[in-house]
């Protein structure tokens, strides 16, 4: 379980090195277009509504900040918050296709 969490923290690592991206991303869906932040329950009670997503994987920042990925199921939509400690959150990207991939130490490099 440890190394599928350590693929997330990669995956939200390349999600923010690639801005552009997700603003391509949220494109997809108009009514969020524009960064939208709530109270991070009313922020999940909408994805889980309208989106049928779920958070498949967590992350605490440096500075104290929840960053999740929420899936369906399929992976067929994905969406990505972020929630200050006061409780609310943020979209920072959304897209279709999520797939979680298996943590493999063959594909670490070790230059780094």
């Amino acid at each position: 379980m440890k190394k599928l969490a350590w693929t997330a923290a990669a995956l939200i690592a390349a999600t923010f090195a690639l801005g552009p991206v997700g603003a391509m991303a949220q494109a997809q869906r108009p009514a969020q277009a524009q960064q939208q932040c709530d109270e991070r329950t009313k922020v999940l009670g909408h994805l889980a509504n309208k989106y049928q997503e779920a958070p498949v994987a967590i992350g605490v920042t440096s500075s104290g900040g929840l960053v999740e990925v929420l899936s369906t199921g399929d992976g067929n939509t994905w969406t990505i918050i972020v929630s200050n400690p006061n409780g609310v959150s943020c979209l920072l990207a959304a897209g279709e296709g999520w797939r979680a991939l298996r943590f493999d130490s063959k594909n670490v490099d070790p230059g780094v």
